[in-house]
Parts: structure tokens; sequence; C-alpha cells
């Protein structure tokens, strides 16, 4: 728990944060920013326990530090220094020689796409500009463990994607853990294993993406490249359970262990012309939405 005074910030916080992107959501103020602050150290916990890479959260703040890389959300350059001084500076405090410092840094911005522009000042750099370098001076000593705040902000979409790319790679072939606080929930239906939910203060959902997206029952929608009717038809002659949706979807509900391969079969006898076959997901929105309200289902 963490209080401030008779506020509390955070109540009963239990999770797990393990290989892979792990996304943090929450409204402003549900208390993702205090339990970030609490994770690097910066904020000591009233009450519970709780580790960092196996070290301590209340004895251990600066070697959690040490082997973590933060990129805040806000802007945190020092004025006058180009990009590989600034980079080249968070490389100096992790413990890196001068030159090995500065090699560090050309190596990490280039892998950010950070080209001629980072012999200029800071200064004059654009916002997505500053977010790259931002990520290189999160990344730029090597950190089992990354806590990035609002990363894709002031990215036009190629950069952004860029950047989720960058992320994953990380994640995904360097081994590394990655905290991602977001308020951009396509960005974690693209590149998150698992999501966690905070709202006033209180984890309200945690689990993998996958099993959030499962829907409670396993319905098809069936978009046709002509008139749907005749299908709509077939299945509910078939006893199929099917919903024609405003957009001319049909959303059929199958049970038995090859659905998809049922749909097919109606839809050869119908003899129409298909777009698309998907099955149902969850949408990420609608859970949010829940359990900010208190109602999803929720494992905290």
């Amino acid at each position: 728990m963490k209080d401030y005074g008779e506020v509390r910030a955070l109540n009963d916080i239990t999770m797990s944060i393990g290989a892979g992107v792990t996304g943090l959501l929450g409204p402003n103020g549900a208390g993702k920013t205090t339990l970030i602050k609490v994770l690097l150290g910066l904020a000591r916990i009233s009450s519970g326990k709780g580790s960092v890479m196996g070290h301590d959260l209340a004895r251990e703040a600066l070697a959690i530090r040490q082997i973590v890389g933060f990129m805040p959300e806000d802007d945190c350059y020092i004025a006058g220094l180009s990009g590989v001084e600034m980079v080249q500076f968070a490389a100096r405090l992790s413990g890196y020689p001068r030159i090995e410092a500065l090699r560090r840094a050309h190596e990490i911005l280039d892998f950010c796409g950070v080209e001629q522009e980072r012999y200029r000042t800071v200064d004059t750099y654009s916002t997505g500009m500053r977010q790259k370098v931002k990520f290189a001076q999160a990344i730029v000593h090597d950190p089992p463990f990354l806590i990035l705040d609002e990363p894709t902000a002031g990215l036009d979409p190629e950069e952004r994607t860029a950047m989720l790319h960058r992320i994953g790679l990380l994640a995904r072939n360097a081994g590394k853990a990655v905290l991602l606080s977001t308020h951009i929930l396509p960005d974690v239906r693209a590149i998150c294993d698992t999501v966690i939910i905070v709202a006033h203060g209180e984890i309200r959902v945690i689990d993998s993406l996958e099993v959030l997206s499962r829907p409670a029952s396993p319905a098809i929608h069936i978009r046709t490249a002509g008139d749907s009717e005749v299908l709509l038809q077939v299945i509910q002659r078939a006893g199929g359970k099917v919903v024609k949706r405003e957009d001319g979807q049909l959303e059929v509900t199958v049970n038995g262990r090859d659905p998809v391969e049922q749909v097919w079969r109606w839809v050869r006898e119908a003899g129409v012309g298909v777009r698309s076959i998907v099955p149902s997901r969850n949408s990420l929105e609608q859970i949010f939405l829940e359990a900010v309200r208190g109602d999803a289902r929720a494992d905290s």
C-alpha cells in the first residue's frame, strides 16, 4: 500500500511482471504514476513488500534504478546538449567510461532511427524526436527491465509503428521485461502479452491479452460479398444462432469442435461470396471501461 497523508494512492496491489510486454492501463489519477515511482524506488511503500529483479523495494532502491531503464512521459533533457551527448550522459551515469559511452550512444541512436539529427541540440527537436532520445537514454545501459511511460506519444503513424517494433524486439529477441504505461489501446493490442488495468489505486484486471480477448461465446463474424440474406436463411434452417448487424455482417454462434468449418459448409450451401470470416473477440475498450467502473472480470 502507498499513502500520501490520509489519501491512499495504492491499495493492496499484488502483481508480478514477467518477460514480454505488460501493458499498464488506467484513467488519470488511477495510481499508475505512483506505481511506477514505487517500482523505481522513488516512493516508499507505506506497508507491504516487493522486489524488482530480486532487489528489495524498501532497502535497495539505488540498485533497482541501476538495472531499470525508465522512459518518463515528460521531457527530461539538458538545454544545450545534443542528442548524442544526452544519450552519452545517460550511459556515463550508468558507469560507462567516456569513450565507451559515446560508442554506445551512437549504437543505440542507430537502433532508434536517429540519423544526423543526433548532432543538433535537443532544444530544437520535435516532440517525436525527443521521444526517440528518451527511449535511447532508457536502453543505453542494456537494462533487463524497462518501464516506458507513453513511449509513442507525439509520434506520427509510421514512427509509432517503428517504436512498437523496437520495443517488441527488445522484449522477444533480447529477453527484456517491459512495463508499457499508455492511454493508446491499439498499442496494447499490437504488442502486449499481458494487461494490467488500474483504477482507484487498485488492480481491477490482470491477465494475458489472449485470455482477455477471448469471447464468452464462440461467435463468428461473416461479411459477405453481396446480399447476406440467403446465407442467413441457410444458417437458420440448420438451427444456427445468427444475428444480422446494422453494418450487414452476420454474427453466428456455433457450438462444436470446428465452428469455422461449419460456417464454411453453410457458405458453400448458400452459394454466396465471402469477404471475411473472423472469430469474435472481446473489445479491449469495453474491458477497460468495465474495469474502471469495477464490473470487469479481475484477478486482483
